[in-house]
């Protein structure tokens, strides 16, 4: 194919404003080369002779050559693979004549199939690649370039960390890296010097680029070869030319983060740092340029790191007076660390946010500070107060990208505090109250940014130095009475007012974080749930603002409700208006979304039952406050059964739910039936339940209806109990009524749950729905489905999961019955489907509860005493199940969760042993393990292990059993 012209109709295909067809045509083309065998030599022909000036096509030949190199390059002829290299080797050479260089994607196209030839052909058959391209490329800024772009694509191939590389690609580069270190990394370094000295003046993008190599291959070659006077003097003049500064400060950074002897690293690290000094880099203005200051605080940071880690290290090891010159070296960093800190661009800041953590661990290990040591804690203290403050551009109501940065930055200032807090406690206590003092009694004249603050380092402080040493308001009076003050300042001095929601959040959040505050001074809750129920917290004219509220407000009258109550009456009173059901159509919404309502329900309910009035009073209130659910519901769900629009259905749908779901929060407060019996409030949720239940059969909207009505029984169940059975014959018909695969599925875990709790009461209940539930789940199962449909087939998955799970918790309740007094064809189909189910279907989780089941049924009918034909439908079906589940091809023996389902087996055949002895042994020597071909030393050896083995050692060896059966 090599003689062949290239198909110039497809490459007109190549180009970005090509159409559709001729794309098509292209990528057809390029399939095509890839398959031929010779292809690359047409694509490696026409580059070498220039054929085409377009680059997309000397694109399009790179990539058939890459794919040749990647996929067919070593089953090519010597001589065909010499052909490739020599190729390149000429188009290199040409790079080196042309006046204006190919453009960036095509050169580093170039370099990558340069990086997979050396790869393939380094050390082996191309020793002296670096050479050969190094004569090549001479000093024209063309070659040079190529040169250090293919170093760079070297770098990603046999160095680069975050590229995932296999056994045998690890063991080729650790190969390559030594040979290098031994044969050329000395002349590649010489040269990378002479680059450096020769463009630095004259082409500033190449002298980036070779510093960028430079630092892709200082972490794994010799340091000297590097940190020498000359290399590192070289580098330092770079900082002083504006095209240069950012490059090689990258650069330093990966010098000063390279591994090294500690005492080598400080050495190194303090030359360099005298150095920026001598230059003037150590005396930053805010106006300098910022791009540069962001590289600079890299550099900074990295250094301090460096004399950090090797003061640490160099302490372990005894070395005291190198460590505390480490140390010392560090801290001599920390005021022009300061400086960054403080800056006001966040990403300068946050560059050097690591070495301040690192520095501040270092000193929490001293026996104790100095006073500049405090001095320099004290002043990382006031940076990240500075830091902490919003912009004045802050967007509240509609956070973008920048916003979202911003609070990421915000979460490593308070890692620092965090640790800050660990080194000096009090001064963090005294600073914070100082601020929060002189703030808060000037609030109406500051700006909200400075208030805000304020209040967020108080609320830091519960994070920063834990309640659980008992610093806030107990143990260390000066302690608690600093925060107890500022909390008294706080909720005094009506900052709760200051017009601004970042302000206002943060107030609340406060409040409820210390809530152990307002137990001592309960003086103060008037004023902070006047604050939560008028325009400053649930009527605010922001959403979020609301939004928060109703939570916090929960939170705060569930721990403080024994304070609270006195306020009971008003508090519901007030928030009744914002508790109303209606639909949200036609785009009008309430202050309160349905997310938020039910918080407040939840509230309302929490202080009603925890108040301390009579029952009587209780039941009146609970009844007030659901009485416009209960009273709206019946005509919205009429409404519903008549409304033609599927939008409007849905809006009443909704609401419909959300009723139920409100009335279902306000049960929380109840932790037992003994607890609704007390409050006498029993007959109000019973009355719901009447109210709610036909909405099980409404033929409309019917998901979320049933999910909703299915959650308050749920709920009823655990405050009701017996109370509520005379409901369920009701619920469960209509819940069965044209039902899909989902519906059953999530009924079923309600009657687990009744079962569970009632056991033998609810047989009667049991014994006449099991077989029309029984019957429906065997429908909806023999349903066809598509066979691509994944979610109808995770459907039915997990409703088979659940209907083994309802059959498990029969058996296990001491309800079993409820399946033996069925009709023997109805008991036998339900013993086939738990069989098949620990057979047939390769899902371990199911066939686990299967096994389970049979163990049950086992231990209550498998005695010679027990249930009449149990004992054949044993041997017949449950034994050999024990030997087909496993042995199937989708059992995985190597599964997690296969093996729990192997272990169940394992228990199975153990009882069955139990209840049967000699008998299981001798059914399986003589009737049942010959028809499956099995040895009879390997029959002996299995009955054996069976009958002597404890349960766990049996478990084990029926594993390695079904391995071996399996190989």
């Amino acid at each position: 194919m090599g003689s062949v012209a290239m198909d110039e109709l497809a490459l007109r295909g190549l180009g970005p404003v090509a159409d559709s067809c001729a794309q098509h045509r292209a990528l057809a083309y390029f399939e095509q080369l890839k398959a031929s065998e010779d292809g690359w030599q047409l694509c490696a022909d026409a580059l070498i002779r220039g054929f085409y000036s377009d680059d997309h096509i000397k694109f399009f030949c790179f990539q058939v050559l890459e794919h040749h190199i990647k996929h067919r390059y070593p089953v090519l002829l010597c001589a065909q693979r010499q052909l490739i290299r020599d190729t390149m080797m000429t188009w290199l050479q040409t790079q080196t004549v042309r006046e204006t260089p190919e453009k960036p994607f095509v050169r580093n196209k170039a370099a990558q199939i340069f990086s997979l030839l050396f790869i393939s052909e380094y050390p082996t058959t191309w020793p002296k690649f670096f050479f050969d391209v190094l004569s090549v490329v001479g000093s024209a800024p063309g070659g040079v370039d190529l040169y250090l772009r293919i170093l760079v694509a070297i770098d990603v191939e046999v160095v680069d960390r975050e590229i995932l590389h296999t056994p045998e690609e690890a063991r080729r580069n650790i190969l390559i890296k030594d040979h290098m270190r031994e044969h050329c990394v000395p002349d590649l370094v010489e040269s990378w010097y002479q680059i450096l000295h020769t463009y630095q003046c004259s082409n500033a993008e190449l002298t980036c680029l070779c510093l960028d190599v430079i630092g892709a291959y200082v972490s794994w070659i010799d340091i000297n070869l590097i940190a020498n006077d000359r290399f590192v003097g070289l580098l330092l003049s770079h900082l002083s030319v504006d095209m240069l500064r950012e490059s090689a400060c990258d650069c330093l950074f990966e010098i000063v983060g390279k591994g090294m002897d500690p005492v080598d690293k400080t050495k190194l690290v303090e030359l360099l740092s005298q150095v920026l000094q001598a230059a003037g880099f150590f005396n930053l203005k805010q106006d300098d340029d910022v791009d540069f200051l962001a590289r600079f605080s890299k550099l900074l940071n990295g250094m301090g790191q460096s004399l950090l880690q090797s003061a640490g290290k160099l302490a372990k090891s005894g070395d005291v007076a190198n460590s505390e010159r480490a140390l010392s070296g560090a801290e001599s960093k920390v005021p022009v660390v300061l400086e960054l800190l403080a800056h006001e661009d966040d990403d300068i800041s946050l560059n050097v946010t690591t070495f301040c953590y690192d520095y501040l661990h270092a000193v929490k290990q001293l026996p104790s500070l100095s006073d500049q040591q405090r001095a320099n804690v004290e002043a990382i203290l006031m940076a990240i107060i500075k830091k902490l403050a919003y912009d004045e551009e802050f967007n509240f109501e509609n956070e973008g990208e920048e916003e979202a940065m911003f609070m990421e930055y915000r979460k490593q200032l308070k890692l620092l505090l965090d640790k800050l807090a660990q080194v000096a406690p009090e001064l963090l206590v005294i600073t914070a109250h100082r601020v929060v003092t002189a703030t808060l009694q000037n609030w109406k004249e500051a700006k909200f940014l400075e208030v805000e603050v304020a209040l967020r380092l108080l609320y830091m402080l519960g994070e920063a130095i834990p309640v659980s040493q008992g610093v806030h308001f107990s143990g260390d009076p000066a302690k608690a009475s600093a925060m107890q003050e500022m909390m008294r300042i706080m909720v005094t001095s009506g900052v709760s007012h200051y017009a601004h929601p970042a302000v206002t959040l943060q107030f609340f959040e406060t409040v409820v974080r210390y809530d152990k505050f307002f137990s001592l001074e309960p003086q103060h809750i008037p004023e902070v749930l006047m604050a939560f129920l008028d325009g400053r917290g649930l009527r605010h004219g922001s959403l979020k603002v609301r939004s928060r509220c109703s939570y916090l407000l929960s939170r705060f009258v569930k721990v403080l409700s024994k304070q609270i109550f006195p306020f009971m009456e008003e508090i519901l009173t007030r928030v009744q208006d914002l508790l109303t059901l209606t639909p949200r159509e036609n785009g009008l919404h309430g202050l309160l979304s349905s997310e938020d309502q039910l918080f407040i329900y939840e509230m309302a309910g929490a202080l009603i039952v925890s108040s301390e009035t009579s029952a009587e009073r209780k039941a009146l209130l609970m009844g007030n406050l659901l009485l416009p659910l209960t009273q709206a519901f019946p005509g919205l769900l009429a409404k519903l059964l008549h409304e033609p629009d599927q939008e409007r259905q849905a809006a009443i749908a909704d609401c419909l739910s959300h009723a139920v779901g409100f009335v279902s929060r306000t049960s929380k407060a109840f932790s037992s039936k003994q607890t609704v019996r007390q409050c006498g409030c029993a007959d109000v949720y019973l009355q719901c339940l009447r109210l709610f239940l036909p909405a099980l059969g409404c033929p409309v909207q019917r998901e979320a209806l049933r999910g909703a009505v299915r959650t308050y029984l749920h709920r009823m169940v655990v405050c009701l109990e017996e109370e509520v059975l005379p409901f369920l014959p009701e619920a469960l018909q209509a819940s069965l009524r044209d039902c899909e695969p989902r519906d059953i599925q999530e009924l079923i875990p309600l009657l687990n749950q009744v079962i569970g709790k009632f056991k033998a009461q609810i047989v009667p209940f049991l014994q006449q729905v099991f077989v029309p539930l029984v019957t429906t789940v065997f429908e909806v199962l023999a349903r066809p489905a598509e066979e691509n449909d994944q979610s109808a087939a995770l459907d039915r998955q997990a409703l088979r999961r659940n209907y083994f799970q309802f059959i498990y918790c029969i058996v296990s309740s001491g309800v079993a019955d409820v399946i033996s007094s069925q009709g023997s064809a109805q008991m036998e189909q339900v013993l086939v489907t738990v069989i098949q189910g620990a057979v047939e279907f390769p899902d371990p989780v199911a066939q686990k509860i299967c096994f389970n089941i049979l163990s049950k049924l086992v231990e209550l009918w498998g005695g010679k005493d027990g249930l009449p034909g149990f004992g054949d439908f044993m041997y017949k079906s449950i034994v050999p199940a024990c030997f087909m589940a496993p042995l199937k091809p989708t059992f995985d023996l190597m599964d997690a969760q296969t093996i729990l389902a192997l272990a169940e087996c394992a228990s199975t055949l153990k009882i069955i042993l139990q209840k049967r002895g000699p008998e299981l042994t001798h059914f399986l020597q003589h009737e049942y393990l010959p028809t499956l071909s099995m040895a009879p030393e390997v029959t002996e050896e299995f009955c054996q292990a069976l009958e002597q083995a404890d349960l766990k050692v049996f478990k084990n060896y029926l594993k390695a059993f079904f391995q071996r059966a399996k190989s």
